[in-house]
């Protein structure tokens, strides 16, 4: 199957089109018409990861994050990016990144991760409407049963399968939440659409200190879960997507989860 091919499947499943403006998702990096008979699955194309898809004989590389966000002035070895691009060009690889387009798409990022912790309900901030449905990032739903902001954090480690969550705001959700708010990966500034759908608590990544405590000043609980933490989901997701594009044919191999924070 051609790697043009894997790619026009995909956006039709999560369209480009569903992305932010300040985004780059896509074919990034190879040949369309490559004959692809190995792909890897990845959050991020770290060196790690594009070191591992070189031993494996990977031909495409899919991953989350984009790992050309602005314009590139120079491609060169004594550059991070260049030095990545480059190991990807010299092993044969293509690369897709799908980004914002998976995190909007409908049974994507927004959609699994409020199943996990067992919300459905609306997109947290809308950003696009498709055939009359409003499709954006993050979801906002009630609990089945209300709980407390600990039992809360336990599930949320639970489900994303977490070492650790750090909590901010904990004084002002009251004894248990019911009506909470879900967005995987950065979460600046999304508690400001958590409190107009009157959630309690905003489980999130990227919340920095002075980002807590304002949500929290604005009566909104913050489990800051990770960036990596929340949307390690991806990988098993689109894996199991190209899985069911490509057929017994082509190899999935999944990045092993690593999620990397630490508490020492």
């Amino acid at each position: 199957m051609k790697c043009s091919e894997i790619f026009s499947a995909l956006e039709r499943e999560m369209p480009l089109s569903l992305a932010m403006e300040w985004d780059n998702p896509g074919l990034l990096l190879g040949d369309p018409g490559k004959k692809i008979s190995k792909v890897l699955v990845a959050l991020d194309a770290t060196d790690d990861v594009i070191d591992y898809a070189a031993e494996s004989g990977i031909d495409l590389l899919v991953t989350h994050h984009p790992l050309i966000f602005s314009p590139v002035k120079k491609i060169t070895s004594d550059d991070p990016v260049g030095k990545r691009i480059l190991r990807m060009a010299e092993n044969g690889m293509a690369y897709i990144a799908m980004h914002t387009n998976y995190d909007v798409a409908p049974g994507c990022m927004a959609d699994l991760a409020a199943a996990r912790i067992g919300i459905t309900g609306i997109p947290l901030e809308k950003t696009a409407l498709v055939r009359n449905k409003t499709l954006g990032i993050g979801k906002t739903g009630n609990l089945k049963r209300a709980m407390t902001l600990t039992a809360l954090s336990e599930l949320v480690k639970r489900k994303f399968d977490l070492p650790f969550v750090t909590v901010f705001g904990r004084e002002v959700c009251g004894d248990k939440v019911k009506r909470i708010s879900i967005c995987p990966g950065s979460g600046k500034g999304m508690y400001r659409f958590a409190r107009e759908e009157n959630s309690a608590v905003l489980i999130t990544g990227d919340v920095s200190h002075h980002d807590g405590l304002d949500a929290a000043e604005a009566g909104i609980a913050v489990i800051n879960a990770g960036h990596y933490g929340l949307e390690h989901i991806f990988i098993d997701d689109m894996a199991g997507r190209i899985e069911k594009i490509t057929g017994k044919g082509i190899r999935v191999f999944r990045y092993p989860l690593k999620f990397p924070e630490e508490v020492m």
